[in-house]
């Protein structure tokens, strides 16, 4: 294989996780040549090729080395059981794998399932997490609405994909156990070579660039002189915040970063510091 192929990644065609994987691409700045309905296209500016598949198919695509990387979550790379590196959390695609029950059954925990019939599409994570907690149930495979199995008769529970419960809700059930939590990854299959290597590092330096942003807020803040110092150690930043001097004497503006989850704590702290006129502004990309 020479170096001057593309990296071949391969994301969902539609589903849960297909416009944020695009979404994710165009924010690494990347352009893809999309068809009407095709199954494969080039980037115009980054040595990429994007195959669009079924979810479940991405992690045999990527282990046996059709697909270079691929974005899929964690509980299909899970359930697939192929040997596949996992790079980079991705940030979306967020949800959890859990046992629910109908809305009536009095659930004093786990052991209520022993003996039990249980359905779900996920039936290799569900059969490792019972044999792990000793349970012995009886789990059928189902392709589609788990939810309704419970209603027709065909299970006591099921083992389903929650993420706000309204669908466990609608159909009688409540969320009883937690199995594993999941969000998109970033796989790749053994063995990469040296060249495609390459070519996904500079991929992943750009995703990384682009969760950074995504997770952070520039702040410009105007200060009196004296007040400089105390202020500079409130902000995190990358490192030290820029300062620049005003043309009203006395005065600088002080420019830092804050990262979101710490925001609202931060401000409050800088204006009671003396910090005034603050201004805060989206970034796109953060490189370091």
């Amino acid at each position: 294989m020479t170096t001057d192929q593309p990296l071949k990644i391969a994301i969902q065609k539609s589903g849960r996780l297909s416009d944020d994987s695009r979404q994710l691409l165009r924010e690494c700045g990347i352009s893809i040549q999309n068809g009407k309905n095709a199954l494969i296209a080039r980037a115009r500016n980054f040595p990429l090729e994007v195959l669009y598949l079924r979810d479940d198919d991405i992690p045999q695509y990527v282990a046996d080395g059709t697909a270079d990387v691929g974005i899929v979550g964690q509980n299909v790379v899970a359930e697939a059981g192929f040997e596949v590196a996992e790079v980079r959390a991705l940030g979306f695609g967020g949800c959890r794998l859990s046992l629910a029950v109908p809305k009536s059954v009095d659930y004093p925990g786990l052991h209520w399932f022993e003996g039990k019939k249980v359905a779900t599409s996920y039936p290799s994570i569900l059969s490792r997490f019972l044999s792990e907690k000793g349970i012995r149930a009886e789990v059928h495979t189902i392709s589609g609405s788990v939810e309704i199995a419970p209603n027709i008769g065909l299970a006591d529970g099921i083992a389903d994909l929650v993420s706000s419960g309204s669908t466990l809700f609608s159909n009688g059930l409540k969320e009883v156990e937690v199995i594993m939590h999941s969000e998109a990854v970033l796989v790749a299959r053994p063995h990469l070579p040296k060249g495609k290597k390459a070519m996904l590092d500079k991929l992943v330096f750009r995703i990384d660039a682009v969760q950074r942003a995504a997770r952070s807020k520039y702040v410009v803040l105007n200060a009196p002189n004296d007040r400089i110092e105390a202020i500079s150690r409130i902000l995190p930043g990358m490192k030290s915040p820029t300062v620049v001097p005003l043309a009203r004497p006395g005065w600088s503006a002080l420019h830092s970063v804050i990262n979101e989850d710490e925001f609202w704590e931060v401000i409050d702290e800088l204006k009671a510091a003396g910090a005034q006129g603050i201004l805060v502004v989206p970034i796109e990309k953060m490189i370091y």
